[in-house]
């Protein structure tokens, strides 16, 4: 039997399947990027939830293993040599699994690098900006009576969905050559444009239907069942 006694973490959220790859994450643009890749790829795995509005992400069981305390963060009982890996952040773990398996990630270099510049695309940008936009408009800093930080990145938000609609203009998907492939570049990124209007309510202040070439393609996204399962992982309480 698989033991993971060594990881702190397992303590906290102890494993029913520790045979399985073993998801600490909760339902926001982040999180559901590795319940996505997750389904997607089919790997089997146990999903815990982690109750950031609870601040758990600080618990110093999930510090053990992630020391920044941000989800998501994996631990997979079968890693390199066949070892226990521990991991987190989000773009690490979507390249991790698309190696692991070797799905959404091209093994030729210029469609590999093509791909990655994507990931790290959404990584520096869309998920911070994106972040910081609704945290002024939906969340706390929506009280702020200055109003600077919100229009900061209500333009960026849009500067960076121009970036989107202009590549993917007669693209299906965000990388590969020609019309592109599904890949890890759309799971990283598809979560934060959703988020626009599902989480924060902001399609008509930022304009959504300006985009048409990243409406369309998060549809296109959407419509696959994995994503559809994944965005529901882990399963609140």
């Amino acid at each position: 039997m698989t033991d993971l006694s060594a990881f702190p973490i397992t303590r906290r959220w102890a494993p029913v399947h520790a045979e399985r790859l073993q998801l600490y994450a909760y339902p926001t643009p982040n999180g559901v990027k590795v319940s996505i890749m997750l389904e997607e790829i089919g790997l089997p795995y146990e999903a815990h939830f982690v109750d950031i509005g609870q601040n758990e992400s600080k618990d110093p069981a999930f510090v053990s293993l992630n020391p920044n305390g941000r989800i998501p963060a994996i631990l997979d009982p079968d890693g390199p040599g066949g070892q226990p890996l521990a991991l987190w952040e989000s773009g690490a773990i979507l390249v991790y699994l698309a190696e692991k398996t070797g799905r959404f990630l091209a093994t030729n270099p210029v469609d590999r690098y093509e791909t990655l510049q994507w990931v790290f695309f959404q990584m520096a940008g869309i998920g911070p900006m994106f972040g910081q936009f609704g945290y002024f408009h939906k969340h706390a800093g929506r009280e702020m009576d200055d109003k600077r930080p919100l229009e900061r990145y209500l333009g960026e938000t849009r500067r960076l969905l121009s970036v989107l609609d202009a590549r993917l203009t007669g693209r299906s998907w965000l990388a590969g050559v020609d019309a592109g492939e599904y890949s890890i570049a759309d799971i990283a990124t598809l979560g934060w444009v959703r988020a626009l209007d599902i989480s924060y309510e902001a399609g008509d202040l930022i304009g959504l239907r300006n985009y048409p070439h990243v409406a369309a393609w998060l549809q296109r996204c959407l419509a696959r069942t994995a994503v559809q399962r994944g965005l529901q992982v882990p399963e609140r309480p």
